[in-house]
């Protein structure tokens, strides 16, 4: 199972002042066939002006001019205890910056934090209503990829058709090696390796290798953090180490 490759998927919660994200794109520059897709955010959601403000516009333009960058937006669905008109309009809200200029604001994708992962059915209609919004969202580039985050393995039913990628975790390490968490990894999941993430958190140093090599083997997208608290508003110590071990091919 050695040399699998997997991308970086980044939570880039962020606000990018001038220098704020360079350390990404040093990554992107030197790791240029490593791939990132990156959440993009800037105000829990799309915002409520037709674009983003003048410096997240400076950066989305950056940032789409790198061949190894997919942008997607973020949208809140609260568990479907959100209106799905609103979570619609999120969606023509981030499609629409694809219609601006040449295209340079354009995402390709959303991310839909707080995804529900008990199955019931209606929970499920809502979910594919807001997937087949993606996927007919004129402005939306690429694959209009679809990512659900649950942050642990949804029930079974959510997987027919489902999203084309489920983050299965997201928590701290000390969550991951609980068995009954490995268990349950192991009796629902029922994606393949190529429409999962794993988000794992506050990772000691010395097991960061090692973890990134068993997540690689599980996942195509996956995201570690050393940092002990607001892993997604820093880059932290442990980034550099995070993407040499990522683009590693052991």
């Amino acid at each position: 199972m050695s040399g699998l490759k997997s991308s970086v998927l980044l939570p880039l919660y962020i606000y990018p002042l001038p220098k704020a994200w360079d350390p990404l794109y040093s990554a992107i520059e030197s790791h240029p066939t490593l791939d990132f897709t990156i959440i993009i955010n800037p105000n829990s959601g799309p915002g409520k002006t037709a674009l983003p403000d003048e410096d997240y516009s400076r950066e989305i333009v950056r940032l789409n001019q790198y061949p190894n960058v997919y942008l997607v937006g973020y949208v809140r669905v609260d568990w479907c205890k959100r209106d799905l008109e609103k979570v619609c309009l999120d969606i023509d809200k981030y499609a629409a910056w694809g219609k601006h200029g040449n295209g340079e604001f354009a995402m390709k994708g959303i991310f839909f934090d707080e995804s529900p992962n008990q199955f019931k059915e209606k929970r499920k209609v809502f979910m594919d209503a807001a997937d087949e919004r993606v996927k007919n969202a004129d402005g939306l580039g690429g694959w209009r990829l679809t990512i659900h985050n649950p942050g642990t393995v949804p029930d079974p039913e959510y997987a027919n058709p489902g999203p084309d990628l489920t983050t299965v975790f997201e928590t701290e390490y000390k969550h991951f090696k609980d068995p009954e968490v490995q268990q349950r990894l192991t009796n629902l999941l029922r994606y393949d390796r190529d429409r999962c993430s794993y988000m794992v958190l506050s990772v000691p140093k010395s097991d960061v290798p090692d973890l990134v090599r068993e997540l690689k083997r599980r996942a195509k997208y996956i995201y570690v953090s050393e940092s002990k608290r607001g892993w997604y508003e820093k880059f932290g110590e442990g980034w550099d180490r995070f993407i040499e071990a990522v683009a590693s091919h052991c």
